[in-house]
């Protein structure tokens, strides 16, 4: 009942570089953990997967050594397989599912995932066959997961695709919010040239609401517009000190090491960061995780990550935290930070913090956090980074006549297709949940997609 492990790189050698750490399975492993499976009659891996992925034939057929047709079946319904198998939540989802689960280890789905996807890159992208051109244009603004979906889809469909980025290189929170040590760069670039390889015109540089706007996309022929802009404006805690050098949010952080390559300082790139010894970093989800281990890659002694609530109700993933842990990532938890001290030039030197206690549930479900009185505490400091969430950027909305929003600045749709209050303007992804996973604003591409085909041609 128990899983093929994955390899990883050694310890040693990850806590000072950043190289992939999850190496993936040989075709040996592959075809091993993939015959565990037990091929279920009502297979509830599937009902699990934001996506569908018909989960049993894959794996079906990774077990038989049928890796060809692994990836047709996953291709079929999964545009970004290989980024989904490293940054998938999968025991939340289809693993969560699996009923081998209930009494041992649940099949390695999103291992066996990425091995085909891997297989394939490695191999050369085969692209599918699309339908006759429709002559009708749609544009998708951003290249996140949820807008690279869309714009695969609808080019499967015929249509005439421009996606446009604001940064200067594609695959949003993909390429500046994830590390490279979780998601390389190779990854995402080799996924974003399927989608080109699709006929998708991607366009970088381009900030819709400020050079275009989404009416004058509209001037410009487009028949219809998704939006899929994220969730990209960081989250601050508002206390004294906050504005002290040294503080970074999470978004900066990671933007300067991977869209600026300061991971390749001083060598191969001109972009540092300054970590010094001692790194706090804040909150409990993965992106507080990812940075934490950045900071460690970067030079830091000791790096800290401080929670408001207890290891269980952290969102990070358990593999996720399992490797910080590896890594000599420390943790205080039921810890709150309430402001910061710098010294005479300005740098942060120390945290002042509170314990805490869980109360009574809140709206998210866990337990509220209840500063405990008299408990404060300080916790010596040379790079802090704040990652506590994102809210969406209010630009599109802001100039785009008509366009609801909610009380959290996130774009308002029709549940069933996600067209928002302005015809023909369909929205998905953060921008319309606040931050998620990746593969849930994946869902929402594949879900406007078929809407906007639906409006454009009535099928």
């Amino acid at each position: 009942m128990k899983r093929v492990p994955m390899p990883k790189l050694p310890l040693e050698e990850r806590v000072r570089t950043f190289k992939e750490v999850a190496l993936g399975y040989t075709e040996e492993q592959a075809v091993a953990e993939a015959s565990r499976c037990l091929q279920c009659e009502k297979p509830l891996c599937v009902e699990g997967c934001p996506v569908g992925v018909d989960i049993p034939l894959f794996i079906k057929y990774v077990a038989e050594g049928d890796f060809e047709s692994a990836v047709e079946v996953v291709r079929e319904r999964n545009s970004l397989p290989a980024i989904c198998g490293r940054v998938c939540p999968q025991e939340n989802q289809c693993e969560g599912r699996c009923a081998l689960g209930k009494r041992g280890d649940a099949i390695n789905i999103g291992g066996l995932e990425r091995f085909v996807a891997d297989w394939e890159l490695k191999r050369g992208l085969r692209i599918p066959e699309k339908a006759e051109p429709t002559g009708k244009a749609v544009a998708v603004v951003g290249s996140g997961p949820a807008g690279l979906t869309a714009a695969a889809e609808l080019a499967k469909f015929g249509f005439e695709v421009v996606v446009f980025e604001a940064l200067h290189k594609p695959g949003g929170v993909l390429t500046y919010g994830i590390p490279e040590f979780r998601l390389p760069k190779s990854v995402v670039e080799a996924e974003v040239d399927y989608v080109k390889k699709l006929g998708v015109d991607i366009q970088t540089d381009v900030v819709v609401g400020k050079t275009i706007t989404i009416e004058e996309l509209f001037q410009e022929g487009y028949e219809a517009v998704f939006v899929a802009t994220g969730a990209g404006l960081p989250n601050f805690l508002n206390v004294p000190g906050e504005n002290l050098c040294g503080i970074y949010s999470a978004n900066e952080f990671l933007i300067r090491i991977n869209l600026m390559e300061a991971y390749k300082f001083p060598h191969e790139s001109d972009t540092p960061i300054k970590v010094g010894d001692k790194a706090i970093v804040v909150g409990g989800g993965n992106v507080a995780l990812d940075a934490a281990r950045c900071a460690l890659r970067l030079g830091a002694r000791e790096t800290t990550v401080i929670y408001r609530r207890t290891e269980r109700e952290m969102p990070a993933r358990r593999e996720e935290y399992a490797n910080a842990l590896e890594e000599g990532i420390r943790f205080k938890f039921l810890t709150q930070p309430v402001g910061f001290e710098g010294d005479s030039s300005g740098w942060v030197r120390e945290v002042k913090c509170v314990r805490m206690r869980l109360g009574k549930p809140d709206e998210s479900g866990r337990r509220r956090p209840i500063p405990v009185e008299g408990s404060d505490f300080r916790i010596p400091a040379d790079t802090v980074v704040v990652a506590i969430g994102q809210s969406p950027n209010p630009l599109i909305p802001r100039t785009t006549k008509g366009l609801a929003v909610s009380k959290k600045g996130t774009i308002v749709v029709d549940p069933e297709t996600l067209e928002t209050t302005v015809r023909r303007v369909y929205a998905g992804g953060d921008i319309v949940t606040g931050a998620a996973t990746v593969i849930s604003a994946m869902a929402a591409g594949k879900k406007a997609a078929n809407s906007i085909k639906k409006a454009l041609l009535g099928s």
